[in-house]
């Protein structure tokens, strides 16, 4: 395997594909997953409050940011069982793993798969139920459609929902250049493994360690209602609700958001 160093930044080969991560500080291992269609440059205001404490892992995603893209159909196990072998990779035995969206569902198969090496889940904008029939055949089409048209259509129809319509310019400039300079094959392996993914919900009854579930007060994604939802099924959380946000609390509201990260760790 090799490991390439610069400023936090790295690359791993692991299940066959080189995966781009940063790694950053010292300390507990905090490790958190970027949603579709982004790269983990959505955590740079997480990076920057909790590496002087934590050692901060943020992988791109197979298909995401500067790792390898594998066309095809990628399902969240594919996903979670990458970052169970770069953690492998850098020596890292249990840790605090958090997500947001699909990064939250990863994080879901994570506990699925591995729960025994974590020691609390932060899930954010998210939701655990399985996707309907419409909703396989919506992602489907959405996926042929990006391979279709690229990015860029895609990226002008949602950022408003991504972000709130008031959010600042400059998140809403990074949030939109996230989308369009993912690769559509990539986001589009996700979106066909994300369609046939299970249902978490009986999964989160069962979770041993402390949760936080967050979710932004204007999300049109994953209401608020989806977070109490997790809230009440997981046997240890709690709830926070980010107000003057959508879908991305972490870049929205990063003051906000980041006090409730750190109780939750403190704690």
């Amino acid at each position: 395997m090799r490991d390439v160093r610069l400023l936090g930044m790295a690359e791993a080969r692991v299940n066959g594909i080189t995966i781009s991560y940063g790694d950053q500080g010292t300390g507990s291992a905090l490790v958190l997953v970027h949603g579709h269609p982004f790269d983990r440059s959505m955590w740079e205001p997480q990076v920057a409050e909790f590496a002087a404490d934590f050692r901060v892992i943020t992988p791109d995603l197979r298909g995401y940011g500067g790792s390898d893209v594998v066309p095809g159909s990628t399902d969240l196990s594919v996903f979670a069982e990458d970052i169970a072998a770069l953690l492998d990779h850098l020596g890292i035995e249990t840790f605090a793993l958090g997500g947001l969206s699909m990064g939250g569902q990863i994080v879901m198969e994570c506990y699925r798969l591995f729960g025994e090496r974590i020691r609390g889940l932060v899930l954010a904008d998210t939701f655990p139920a399985a996707e309907t029939d419409a909703g396989k055949r919506g992602r489907r089409e959405l996926a042929e459609r990006l391979v279709r048209e690229g990015m860029k259509p895609y990226a002008d129809e949602v950022l408003y929902k991504m972000v709130a319509p008031y959010a600042d310019a400059e998140v809403a400039a990074h949030v939109r250049h996230m989308m369009t300079s993912t690769s559509p094959e990539g986001a589009a392996a996700a979106l066909r493994g994300r369609a046939e993914r299970p249902d978490y919900r009986e999964m989160l009854t069962q979770v041993s360690v402390p949760a936080l579930v967050v979710v932004g007060r204007d999300d049109a994604y994953t209401p608020v209602a989806d977070a109490e939802a997790m809230h009440a099924a997981l046997p240890d959380s709690t709830l926070c609700v980010i107000e003057r946000a959508a879908h991305m609390p972490g870049l929205e509201r990063p003051v906000e958001f980041n006090a409730a990260l750190r109780a939750f760790l403190a704690s």
